[in-house]
């Protein structure tokens, strides 16, 4: 067993990601992994949780990636897109606030946005399951 405090997690900026083979800027956000086990076999983890601070204003933009995502949001508000495949039109737009689950299945392309005026925190939880169900 492991126990730590979220504040002695080391605090890191995320200032790029990819989506469709470019890099995009990240806006005002940073990520402490709580916990990562095992790998994915692309350099992610097998699982992991994840706390995020997003700035007032901060974005992430469009992206994508394997893993099957769920987030919880603890703190402020924010303006999350799911967005069309095939031509990245936003198909859905939804304001989250503290309480809201929000899930995102491996490759479905994805963004948010802090419209509040305070800092937002979520959980992330990412897991890689295989056909199988054991992690990848």
């Amino acid at each position: 067993m492991e126990v730590m405090h979220w504040r002695d997690c080391r605090e890191t900026p995320v200032e790029k990601i990819s989506y469709r083979e470019k890099m995009y800027d990240v806006i005002g956000t940073s990520i402490r992994w709580l916990s990562k086990n095992g790998d994915d076999g692309h350099g992610n983890p097998s699982y992991g949780l994840r706390f995020f601070t997003i700035q007032p204003g901060g974005e992430i933009p469009a992206h994508n990636h394997a893993y099957d995502q769920t987030m919880y949001i603890l703190k402020g508000e924010f303006e999350c897109w799911e967005f069309d495949p095939e031509t990245d039109e936003i198909l859905q737009r939804e304001i989250c606030g503290p309480g809201s689950s929000v899930y995102i299945p491996g490759m479905q392309p994805h963004g948010m946005k802090n419209t509040g005026d305070e800092p937002g925190t979520f959980l992330c939880c990412i897991c890689n399951v295989s056909d199988d169900g054991t992690l990848a």
